[in-house]
């Protein structure tokens, strides 16, 4: 057999394939873009800490920046400041998460489905706007709960400290409460009722009902749920920016923010090595959260029987759970939106008073909205937000066709994949865009580009599991019928699918594009003066001091997330009509 016989072959194989499944050659294409967001940035992640040279220098393998950082004493201490924070926030976030879930799904409380803002609301707030908000309140010098007691009861001190470790869990455990509602509320949603009915039968009390048969039941929706504010707590920036920074607490999101842009000259190499730290810690849990969710069948209690949750009458006790509920809602939602709207409006931070009349303005609204630079980042944040929401939801719709609806080869590989997004924080996946793209040809370093690039590959999974829930409800017959009459995958996804969709495809666009347009934690690392998204934007008005504008422009980001989500639900709505 000559060379040429074997190169013949070696051709004939995929040509092959692609005749006899034309899906073959969307599963190569989805599986090399996946491929690309996700394995790039790792790797040059991994080679940026070992090389010996700085960003863009040719160097050679060396391990000194390992070395370096682990040799460090501080770097012990980063790590047990970072467990201690993300622990300590996802079980306060766990905790005021159930005790609203369980109230509001279960319990005949008064007002309950109010309650239930607790899960929508903060989702239009930036989260670095919430961090803030809490700095406003309970700074030990100008925090308004502070200066409050401390006029009106004569204290001769503040006596809340926001600035320390215990108010960032306060904080980010009230930011990540409303992601542990949503995975508790829901286990409490589908719980067969029969258990809980069988042991009112037998006598038991409504807290004895609770607490030997429901919370035993939700018990992996809870791990679940403390497991995944771990991670999205170890890897946020927002709220050690805000707090930890200014208190000289050292986590990991810090320690990287210092070297790779707070010192001078940068060093990338040892970001680039705390990152990779930090991408390991974070694909542990996830890797964990993904088996306690998997592994919830032993816990199964949904069966094909009608049934709907048991609704336990707390008698005279329901006011106090309408009140506890409604603290909650007050804590995570009400103080937060009227500190940002009154620091908006006055002159400067002050305890409100007679004089507050006298110290209303506008003025940071009509700065905001004259500002050359404000108005070209809210340009650039809603290009991101639409345009990257949009192309984040086609792939993830053709992603989740793919691997659910199809038996292509490759489709288990794709799925893993899709787990290293699933873990990358922001932080590190920025250091690695940061590395890649200084060495890749492509034009994009400091542009908007590798700000929509870092967005797709950050929170594709969030757009993957939207549109995976929704396509295995379409049956198979319909893009077989279109198939059969001639027409290609294209198409049929086109005319067929994408309508059948529609549902997932707004309700996962309308979760991006709310995240693209208050992301932080990327942003940061990659925007350029140019190319200045909101998120940066909010983070040098504190840094500058100038809360008013500040505060206006959060509240101006929450009205346009307001509008989007408007809109978005009214396409969907019309797309239905029009069915």
């Amino acid at each position: 057999m000559n060379g040429a016989t074997v190169l013949t072959r070696v051709f004939e194989r995929p040509v092959r394939a692609v005749r006899q499944d034309p899906n073959v050659t969307v599963m190569a294409l989805v599986g090399v873009i996946i491929a690309y967001l996700s394995l790039s940035p790792t790797f040059m992640l991994f080679y940026g800490s070992f090389l010996s040279k700085p960003l863009g220098v040719p160097g050679e393998f060396t391990l000194q920046h390992y070395v370096r950082a682990y040799s460090d004493p501080v770097t012990y201490q980063l790590l047990v400041n970072s467990f201690i924070f993300a622990a300590g926030s996802s079980l306060l976030a766990t905790f005021l998460a159930s005790v609203v879930a369980w109230i509001t799904v279960r319990t005949n409380a008064p007002l309950r489905r109010i309650f239930e803002l607790t899960a929508v609301v903060p989702n239009i707030f930036p989260p670095l706007m919430l961090a803030v908000a809490w700095g406003a309140l309970l700074s030990p010098r100008t925090g308004l709960i502070n200066r409050a007691l401390i006029q009106f009861l004569g204290l001769a001190s503040a006596p809340f400290n926001i600035y320390s470790m215990a108010g960032m869990i306060f904080v980010e455990g009230l930011i990540t409460a409303p992601l542990a509602f949503l995975i508790v509320s829901a286990s409490l949603h589908s719980m067969d009722p029969s258990l809980e009915e069988s042991a009112r039968v037998a006598g038991s009390s409504n807290l004895q009902i609770a607490r030997r048969i429901t919370f035993p039941i939700i018990r992996p929706a809870l791990l679940a749920s403390a497991t995944l504010n771990f991670v999205r707590a170890i890897e946020s920036f927002e709220t050690p920016a805000i707090i930890a920074l200014p208190a000289r607490i050292e986590v990991f999101t810090t320690k990287i923010y210092r070297e790779a842009i707070g010192a001078f000259p940068p060093n990338q190499n040892v970001a680039a090595t705390y990152a990779v730290s930090l991408l390991v810690i974070t694909m542990v849990f996830v890797y964990l959260y993904r088996r306690l969710t998997s592994s919830s069948e032993r816990y199964v209690t949904v069966t094909g029987r009608d049934y709907r949750p048991m609704i336990i009458d707390l008698g005279k006790w329901r006011y106090f759970a309408s009140a506890i509920a409604a603290l909650i809602l007050v804590l995570i939602v009400v103080l937060p939106l009227l500190v940002l709207l009154y620091v908006s409006f006055v002159t400067y931070l002050h305890v409100p008073g007679e004089k507050t009349w006298d110290l209303l303005t506008l003025d940071h609204y009509r700065s905001n909205l004259t500002d050359g630079r404000t108005y070209r980042a809210l340009q650039n944040s809603l290009f991101l937000a639409i345009g990257g929401a949009t192309l984040c939801m086609l792939l993830a719709s053709v992603t989740a066709y793919m691997t659910t609806k199809t038996k292509a080869a490759g489709r288990s590989l794709i799925e893993a994949l899709t787990f290293i997004p699933w873990a990358f924080p922001g932080t590190a996946l920025a250091i690695g865009l940061l590395w890649t793209y200084v060495y890749v040809p492509l034009p994009i370093y400091g542009t908007l580009w590798i700000l929509l690039i870092g967005y797709i590959t950050r929170f594709l999974p969030y757009g993957l599991r939207t549109m995976t829930s929704t396509v295995v409800q379409v049956h198979d017959d319909l893009p077989a019928a279109s198939m059969t009459c001639g027409a290609g995958f294209w198409a049929t996804f086109r005319r067929i699918l994408l309508p059948l969709l529609r549902p997932g495809f707004i309700a996962g666009w309308i979760i991006l594009a709310t995240i693209y347009l208050r992301e932080f934690s990327t942003s940061i690392f990659l925007y350029s003066p140019g190319s200045e998204p909101i998120g940066p934007l909010l983070y040098h008005f504190y840094v500058d001091g100038n809360l008013g504008p500040m505060c206006s422009l959060g509240v101006i980001v929450s009205v346009i997330c307001l509008l989007l989500i408007v809109v978005a639900r009214r396409i969907g709505k019309v797309g239905f009509e029009g069915r």
